[in-house]
């Protein structure tokens, strides 16, 4: 016996001859015992139907699903040829073979209806999970605040991961791992950063007051010296013309205690001054940091805006859709599709 003979035939009613199936498709709804045949196997496939949990009871509805549709096909292109040959029998042959593939044609979809039923159901199944696991993966932290890292490792830890996820429970356990682990490095060099920056502050502070209080004592110490220096001079002066210049000598101890008041004056505003630029400073640092921080808070406020902006354009987009008469699952799957570019050819404007 041949290889061919012994495979399991695709058809589930015996092919017949040319003859024999012109007579069929002369007569009136001649091909009933065909269909009969046919039939006769499908109730006794449903009678007891496979078990869908099992790819072995998968592959049995597609398998006769399949015969369904070879049946159909040997018997619809049997009927081909006739019409070629027997040119004045068009009508009668054509009306049979429509009736023959859209009997089939329902039968197969009958057969096949609870697979395709449960294997939409297992890909809904699976994009669920998938879709909360792509929700547990976030973008770049390190440039926020440590307190909005807190945040959000506080509800990530909240997210439950538990047999609910099925076979996606490992996979959900990972996701969950990383994230954290991520966020809490992130938190980490923040915090770092967060408090050298505090400490260069505090550090600044100090080496600016130090500055300011060697600028007053050094000169404070000048003046003194000076003071002290002019005094020597004008007492060696005085014991020197005591005696010819009395008069002058108290001129000129009055002219230099008015030098005096005069530069104590001066350091005074010096001081004033030297203090003055100080504060300047600080404050030209401290309008750079809030500078900063407006910068900072306007750039997340853009990527709110720009989030915001892009689900109501997915929402619209998906209103559309079920508005067109799409259900609504469906259309919620087209949509993240095409926003995450996996449909060729088909964009969202944003």
């Amino acid at each position: 016996m041949s290889e061919a003979a012994e495979r399991e035939p695709t058809e589930l009613v015996a092919v017949p001859s040319k003859d024999a199936a012109l007579e069929a498709f002369k007569a009136e709804k001649g091909l009933d015992p065909y269909l009969a045949k046919i039939r006769g196997e499908v109730d006794l496939f449903l009678t007891s139907p496979p078990a869908l949990d099992t790819n072995k009871g998968r592959q049995a509805y597609a398998s006769m699903a399949h015969k369904v549709a070879r049946s159909k096909t040997a018997i619809d292109n049997l009927g081909k040829e006739l019409v070629a040959d027997l040119k004045q029998l068009p009508k009668t042959i054509d009306a049979e073979r429509k009736r023959w593939r859209d009997t089939l044609d329902g039968w197969r979809d009958e057969v096949r209806g609870p697979l395709n039923a449960w294997e939409a159901a297992e890909q809904y199944r699976k994009d669920q999970h998938k879709a909360n696991i792509d929700c547990m993966v976030q973008g770049p932290v390190e440039d926020l605040p440590s307190k909005e890292i807190a945040m959000l490792i506080t509800c990530m830890e909240s997210n439950v991961i538990d047999e609910t996820w099925e076979e996606f429970e490992s996979e959900a356990h990972r996701v969950k791992a990383e994230t954290l682990k991520a966020y809490r490095t992130a938190m980490q060099k923040r915090e770092l950063w967060e408090a050298e920056q505090a400490e260069l502050e505090r550090l600044r502070a100090e080496q600016a007051s130090r500055d300011q209080k060697d600028r007053e004592e050094r000169i404070a110490r000048e003046a003194e010296d000076r003071v002290r220096r002019e005094s020597d001079q004008l007492a060696q002066a005085e014991r020197d013309a005591v005696a010819r210049r009395e008069q002058a000598a108290r001129d000129e101890s009055a002219r230099k205690d008015r030098e005096y008041q005069e530069t104590i004056a001066t350091a005074k505003r010096d001081a004033e001054q030297a203090a003055q630029r100080i504060e300047a400073e600080h404050k030209r640092k401290e309008d750079e940091r809030m500078a900063e921080d407006r910068r900072q808070q306007e750039d997340l406020a853009r990527r709110q805006a720009d989030k915001d902006h892009r689900g109501a354009i997915n929402r619209a987009a998906l209103a559309a859709m079920v508005e067109g008469g799409m259900p609504e699952d469906c259309a919620k799957q087209a949509v993240t599709l095409i926003a995450k570019g996996q449909v060729p050819g088909i964009t969202i404007n944003y």
